[in-house]
């Protein structure tokens, strides 16, 4: 169950007019009540001689005897809503659920004389809205703070004991939803998505690639947003808010968000805090491309976050959204629908509670930037090494109870798993092609180096389709000069295999991460987009064991 308090009104009687009519789209069917304060308040929905009119001077009577004490805005409105395979709740089923979260917010508490007015109506299945007037029997305001907090946990509650769908909670760090009033903007304009969710990936696309927070401004105002930097009379830039061209109100001037409400960790401060951290680190000096520097420091993430420290395991995880949000600045435009839909799913996974220390992740954010600026092969290690990561990162969020967030992992692990299967059909089927038309005696000489390697599973290896790949790409490696057998026991020993339908082509897929230079050249040459030939996409790597945690 979810429940939704909006910001307090001060017209009674419109919010009754909204609930018993027929909605915005004639969705309201059969509006009545299913409690009141008293239980005896009028129900325009079902007593032929009750009045809407005759509602809301009911419920507006302390309002009115309160007079100029009342507070202006005195109507509170929540709507609580079930999720869509809980089961029907009767009305005696809501009335109870509604009076609990009464109790709850401390609007109307149980057994409490004086308490506020309110009635809960009911126009769906699904759902009911609870309307009250904030003034008690003796004329002071409730104490209502934190309300929606306190609904939130009776509403957990609710749905153990009711036996409901327990839907995930989060941690109040989610960025903030579109209004109806965007949404419905969006689609006048006949736009996919709101301002507000295009302006979000614009920033955050632009935190990715920018060295420093003059850059980051110019980026952003590169790719489609107006940008307005707040300054201090000291000189120092306060903060900063943008809007999209040509997106304006009623009055022709530009409709602008601050960082903060696009999303929490969008703020100035947070922003200059990463970039700061990058320009204060002094970068390695390596011979390595930025995409293999990359692919590297990402596939550490799984051992920082088993064993590092929160704060440093969060650093982790914020640094990995911004390389899957640099990601489709780089890629193919037949993978970039896919990485766009990861990158917008791994935004909720990339904040919780915990303070990230952001020197603890300086090495990926520079390799993350550098990819940006250097041309190179893109390598497949790169998908490989962001699925093995975002896996961890859902595994995290899973043991520190960070549900939406180990949630959003999920889903976006589902994306880059869709961008694999795009990508890896047409080189993987060359190297089988190659793997086919291998001399008898090459093609034993690998099958000796499999059971050398991998005793207990070569027979299951041999009869996939995935063999004459694999076979290839150990060919490949002999011929450059290295030892078959080696490089498959250090593929086998790196991830562990129990989740693998196809090992010969996770085996295929993985040994390109550890071949040496020598071997890569003749497959980036075939690369396509970011996938090496004989890339097949992975199967979900079982995690690694993490150190207990304190929630």
């Amino acid at each position: 169950m979810i429940a939704k308090i909006v910001k307090p009104g001060h017209k009674t009687r419109g919010v009754l007019n909204y609930l018993y009519g027929p909605g915005r789209a004639n969705e309201h069917t059969d509006p009545h009540l299913v409690a009141s304060w008293d239980g005896f308040a009028p129900d325009p929905g079902r007593d032929p001689d009750g009045t809407l009119a005759q509602l809301a001077t009911a419920l507006d009577l302390r309002v009115k005897q309160a007079g100029h004490k009342a507070p202006k805005s005195h109507v509170w409105h929540c709507s609580i809503r079930a999720a869509p395979e809980d089961r029907h709740l009767t009305d005696d089923e809501w009335a109870t659920i509604a009076r609990r979260v009464l109790d709850a917010t401390g609007i109307a508490p149980a057994g409490d004389p004086d308490a506020c007015r309110w009635v809960a109506v009911r126009h769906a299945d699904d759902h009911i809205h609870i309307v009250a007037t904030k003034v008690r029997g003796d004329l002071r305001p409730p104490r209502n703070w934190n309300d929606f907090l306190h609904a939130d946990n009776e509403l957990v509650a609710i749905e153990k004991e009711y036996e409901l769908r327990q839907v995930p909670r989060g941690d109040r760090t989610a960025a903030k939803r579109p209004t109806r009033a965007e949404q419905e903007k969006a689609r006048r304009m006949g736009k996919a998505r709101t301002s507000r969710e295009h302006l979000r990936t614009i920033v955050r696309t632009a935190v990715s690639a920018a060295t420093n927070t003059e850059e980051f401004f110019r980026i952003a105002e590169g790719t489609g947003a107006l940008v307005d930097v707040q300054y201090f009379p000291s000189g120092d830039v306060r903060g900063y808010k943008v809007a999209l061209d040509g997106d304006t109100n009623a009055q022709g001037d530009p409709v602008w968000f601050s960082g903060s409400t696009l999303a929490p960790d969008l703020s100035y401060p947070k922003i200059a805090e990463r970039l700061t951290a990058t320009e204060a680190t002094p970068p390695e000096r390596t011979e390595a491309p930025a995409w293999r520097r990359l692919a590297f420091a990402i596939d550490q993430t799984q051992d920082h976050l088993a064993h590092d420290e929160d704060e440093a395991g969060q650093a982790h995880i914020t640094v990995l959204a911004e390389a899957l949000d640099a990601l489709p600045l780089i890629t193919s435009t037949g993978l970039r629908p896919h990485l766009i839909q990861a990158a917008t799913t791994f935004e909720r996974a990339a904040r919780s509670r915990i303070r990230a220390q952001h020197q603890q992740a300086q090495a990926t954010r520079r390799a993350v930037k550098a990819i940006l600026r250097e041309p190179a092969p893109k390598d497949g290690v790169l998908l490989d090494a962001l699925l093995l990561a975002v896996v961890a990162a859902q595994h995290w969020h899973r043991t520190l109870d960070h549900q939406q967030q180990a949630e959003a992992a999920r889903q976006t692990a589902d994306h880059l798993h869709a961008a694999y299967r795009a990508a890896a059909t047409e080189p993987l089927t060359a190297l089988h092609h190659r793997g086919q038309n291998l001399a008898q005696w090459l093609l034993k000489r690998q099958d000796a180096a499999v059971r050398q390697a991998l005793p207990g599973l070569a027979e299951q290896i041999f009869t996939e389709p995935g063999w004459p790949a694999l076979a290839a790409t150990l060919n490949d490696a002999t011929t450059a000069g290295h030892d078959p057998a080696a490089l498959l026991t250090q593929a086998a020993r790196h991830r562990e295999l129990d989740t693998a339908t196809n090992l010969s082509e996770v085996l295929t897929w993985r040994l390109n991460r550890f071949q040496k230079p020598a071997i890569e050249k003749p497959l980036a040459a075939k690369a396509a987009g970011l996938v090496q030939p004989g890339s097949p996409p992975p199967p979900s790597p079982t995690p690694t064991a993490s150190r207990p945690r304190s929630r």
